[in-house]
C-alpha cells in the first residue's frame, strides 16, 4: 500500500521528466506530438490504476486511521518528514485528482489545444497532476505548503500558453492572487510549527491545538484562511477565478474547477480545523457568513450573465457557479459540524465531477459553434441544439440538472447536508446567524435552478434555423442558416419543420473563394466517440454518488468524527 502511494504521488514527476525526452520511450506515432500525447495517456492511467488499487484496498473499518503511510526524515534540524498517508477524507480527492487529469489527456490525445508543442503541454498536465496529488497526501506542514505552490507554475503556463483571449492577462491575475495568499498563508504554517514545536499534520491534530495559545491559534487561522480562501475561491478573493477560466484551454478549466478548487476547502478541513479549533471557531461566523454572501453573488452573477443581450461568455458563467457551489463547502466547514463537514466533502466531489464535465461540454461546444458567448449561441449557434446534436443537448441538460442539485444525482447530497450543517451548528456557534445563511444558501438553490434552466432554454431549445431562399451553387460564404445531417454526427432537421436547403461543402467547388461560415452555419457534430469515453465516466459516477450517498459518506464520516474529536491515528 505504501509503494502504491509514493507511486501515485511520484509517478506523475516521472512522467513529467520523461515527456520532455526526444522520444518518450517505448511509445511510437505518426509524428513525435503524438506519440508524446500517448505518453500522457499511458502515464495518467497508469497513476489511475495506482488509485483504484489503493482504493481497493483501504481498510473501509478504520477510514479513520492513516493507511499506507511513509515517515522519512527529511529536514532533521525543523523536524521536517516525508510523511505521506492517507485516510476517509484524502482518498475520494486522490481517486478524483487521478481520474479528471487522466481524462482530460485522453480528450487532449484527440483535441489537442492549439499553442506550443505538445511536448511541453504533456509535461505541464503530469506535473499539475503531481502537485495536486501530493497536496492530499502529504501529512507534513512543510510538504503541504510545497504541494500547494507546485500546481502554479503549471497552471500559469497552461492557460499562458494554451489559451484563448486575453490569456497572458489571466494568468498573470492567477498567479499574483494566489502567490500573496499563499506567502500570507505560509507564515501561518510556520506560526504553527515553530509554536508547536512540530510540522507534523497528524501530530498536531491529536493534540488538536492543546499545545496552542487561543491568540495564536486565532492569528494561524487569520493567515492561514486568506491562503486558502484565495484557491478555494471565497468571495470576495474570487476575482482571479473567471478571467483564469475564460481564458484557460478546455482541460485546464477541468483541473482548475475539479481539483485546484478543492486544495483550498481541504485546508480548512485538514490544517485548521483540527490543528486550531480555537481559532476556527472565532472566524466561523465570518466565513458562513461569506459563504452565504458567495453562494447568493454567484447565482446573481450567472444571472446577468445568461440575461438576453448579456453577451455572457460560458465558460465564465460556470466559473461564476463554482463561486457559489465553493460557498456550500464553505459553508459546512464553517458549521464545524460532522455533518456539514461531511456535506462539505461530498459537495467537493460532486462538484469535481458535474462542473469538471461541464467545462468539457462548453469547451466542445465553444469548437463547435466557433464562440462561447451564450447570446450569439442561443440566437444562432446553439438555438435547436436537441435538435441539431440530440446526445450532445441531452447530456448538456444531465450536467446542468446535475448541478442545480437534482435529488438522485451527486449535488444534492452535498447541498442539504451543509445546510443541515448550518441549520445546528457546533456549540457556541450563534445558531441565528447560521439559521440566516442556511435560509441565504436555500435561496441561492433557487437562484441556481433559474440561471441553469434558463441556459439550457436558451441553448437546446428553440426552433431549427431556417433557410427561406434558395441557397447559391457553390461554397462562398453566403451558406443557409441550417445544417443538415453530416457523417461526423450532426443531427437532421426535425421532420415538422420545412426542408432547409442543404449547405454547399467545401468539396464542391475546391477552385471558389471561401470564407469561414458563420456560427450558425458551422456543421455541429454530436456526441463523439473519444466525447463518450471521456465523459460517460463522469456521468456514471455523478448518478452513483447521488444514489449510492453511502459509498463516499462511509469514508468521511470515521474520519471527520476523529478530526473534530481532536484523534488521529
Amino acid at each position: 500500500m505504501r509503494i502504491l502511494l509514493a507511486v501515485v504521488v511520484v509517478g506523475p514527476l516521472v512522467g513529467a521528466a520523461t515527456a520532455l525526452l526526444p522520444a518518450p520511450p517505448g511509445l511510437k506515432g505518426r509524428d513525435p506530438g503524438q506519440a508524446v500525447l500517448r505518453h500522457g495517456v499511458l502515464v495518467t492511467g497508469v497513476i489511475l490504476a495506482a488509485s483504484i488499487a489503493l482504493a481497493l484496498g483501504f481498510d473501509r473499518d478504520h477510514a479513520a486511521n492513516m493507511q499506507a503511510t511513509t515517515d522519512i526524515s527529511w529536514i532533521a534540524a525543523l523536524d521536517v518528514r516525508v510523511h505521506l498517508g492517507i485516510d476517509g477524507i484524502s482518498l475520494p480527492l486522490l481517486v478524483l485528482t487521478a481520474l479528471l487529469t487522466f481524462l482530460c489527456a485522453l480528450y487532449s490525445y484527440f483535441k489537442m489545444p492549439a499553442g506550443p508543442s505538445p511536448r511541453a503541454f504533456v509535461a505541464l498536465l503530469l506535473l499539475l497532476e503531481s502537485g495536486c496529488l501530493a497536496t492530499f497526501a502529504v501529512l507534513d506542514l512543510v510538504l503541504f505548503f510545497l504541494a500547494f505552490e507546485m500546481v502554479l507554475v503549471p497552471m500559469y503556463f497552461l492557460i499562458a500558453r494554451w489559451g484563448g483571449a486575453k490569456r497572458e492577462a489571466a494568468a498573470w491575475k492567477f498567479i499574483l492572487f494566489t502567490l500573496v495568499g499563499s506567502a500570507v498563508m505560509l507564515l501561518g504554517l510556520l506560526l504553527i510549527g515553530l509554536k508547536a514545536g512540530t510540522f507534523d499534520m497528524v501530530a498536531l491534530a491529536t493534540d488538536n491545538g492543546s499545545g496552542l495559545t487561543k491568540s495564536v491559534q486565532v492569528t494561524a487561522v487569520l493567515a492561514i484562511g486568506i491562503g486558502l480562501a484565495v484557491k478555494a475561491p471565497v468571495w470576495p478573493l474570487h476575482s482571479w477565478l473567471p478571467d483564469a477560466h475564460t481564458a484557460a484551454p478546455t482541460v485546464g478549466s477541468v483541473m482548475l474547477a475539479g481539483v485546484l478548487l478543492k486544495m483550498g476547502t481541504y485546508g480548512f478541513v485538514r490544517v485548521a480545523l483540527p490543528i486550531a479549533p480555537d481559532g476556527m471557531h472565532t472566524f466561523a461566523p465570518y466565513l458562513g457568513a461569506l459563504a452565504a454572501a458567495g453562494i447568493v453573488y454567484g447565482s446573481l452573477a450567472c444571472l446577468a450573465l445568461v440575461r438576453r443581450g448579456a453577451h455572457g461568455d460560458l465558460k465564465r458563467l460556470v466559473a461564476y457557479s463554482s463561486v457559489g457551489h465553493m460557498g456550500f463547502v464553505l459553508l459546512g466547514i464553517a458549521s464545524m459540524t460532522p455533518t456539514g463537514v461531511n456535506g462539505a466533502l461530498f459537495a467537493n466531489i460532486a462538484h469535481g465531477l458535474v462542473t469538471g464535465l461541464l467545462f468539457f461540454l462548453v469547451g466542445a461546444l465553444k469548437d463547435r459553434a466557433g464562440t462561447a458567448d451564450l447570446d450569439t449561441l442561443a440566437g444562432s449557434a446553439g438555438a435547436a441544439l436537441y435538435g441539431r446534436a440530440p446526445r450532445f443537448a441531452v447530456l448538456l441538460a444531465f450536467t446542468a440538472v446535475a448541478s442545480l442539485g437534482l435529488p438522485g444525482l451527486a449535488g444534492f447530497w452535498g447541498e442539504m447536508l451543509t445546510m443541515f450543517g448550518a441549520f445546528d451548528p457546533a456549540a457556541g456557534l450563534s445558531r441565528p446567524a447560521f439559521l440566516t445563511y442556511m435560509a441565504v444558501a436555500g435561496l441561492g438553490t433557487l437562484l441556481t435552478a433559474a440561471y441553469l434552466l434558463m441556459v439550457v432554454r436558451r441553448v437546446c431549445m428553440g426552433p431549427l434555423p431556417l433557410q427561406s431562399e434558395p441557397a447559391p451553387a457553390t461554397g462562398t460564404s453566403e451558406h443557409p442558416a441550417s445544417v443538415p445531417a453530416s457523417p461526423d454526427g450532426a443531427s437532421p432537421a426535425s421532420l415538422d419543420a420545412p426542408r432547409a436547403t442543404p449547405a454547399p461543402l467545401l468539396l464542391d467547388a475546391p477552385d471558389e473563394p471561401y470564407t469561414s461560415p458563420e456560427p450558425a452555419q458551422r456543421p455541429f457534430a454530436d456526441l463523439r466517440g473519444h466525447e463518450a469515453a471521456t465523459w460517460l465516466p463522469l456521468v456514471a459516477l455523478t448518478v452513483l454518488a447521488g444514489l449510492w450517498p453511502a459509498l463516499l459518506l462511509g469514508l468521511t464520516d470515521p474520519a471527520v468524527h476523529q478530526l473534530l474529536a481532536g484523534g488521529a491515528a
